[in-house]
């Protein structure tokens, strides 16, 4: 079940903040509010979504199977972790006055957007586990 939960909701906040870096450059390069609006929304539900993947994802690493996980699992939390950290920020960030989120706003959307990608290219390329085996 847990697995479950946490594979559906998992790709969520990755979607989420991927939209709000595409908003933030659109908005950097238009200067429309609009997009800085919705970039500032998609940086909130992106952490929204980001709190029940990871605490399933904690469970799973560091409590449940901890002798099962891989170091590639640790190093995927822990680049997640480091994703909503800054998220926190950038949405702070896009609480500002729109005209003053540029170039935080683009900068913190990519520094959030970069871990989540890394942990995802860990995760792909780490090879079998006996985890994945057990469920497949």
């Amino acid at each position: 079940m847990a697995n479950a939960v946490y594979g559906v909701l998992n790709p969520i906040p990755f979607g989420f903040f991927v939209g709000a870096l595409i908003f933030d450059a659109t908005y950097a390069a238009t200067g429309t509010i609009l997009w800085a609006r919705g970039a500032a929304w998609l940086v909130s539900l992106g952490l929204v979504f980001a709190v029940v993947p990871r605490l399933v994802n904690l469970t799973q690493v560091w409590i449940t199977s901890r002798r099962i996980s891989t170091p590639a699992d640790r190093l995927d939390f822990w680049l997640n972790l480091a994703a909503i950290v800054v998220a926190v920020f950038n949405a702070l960030v896009h609480t500002r006055d729109a005209y003053a989120i540029v170039p935080a706003g683009v900068w913190l959307s990519v520094l959030t957007v970069l871990p989540i990608a890394a942990g995802h290219v860990v995760i792909a390329t780490r090879g079998g586990t006996q985890r994945e085996t057990a469920h497949a």
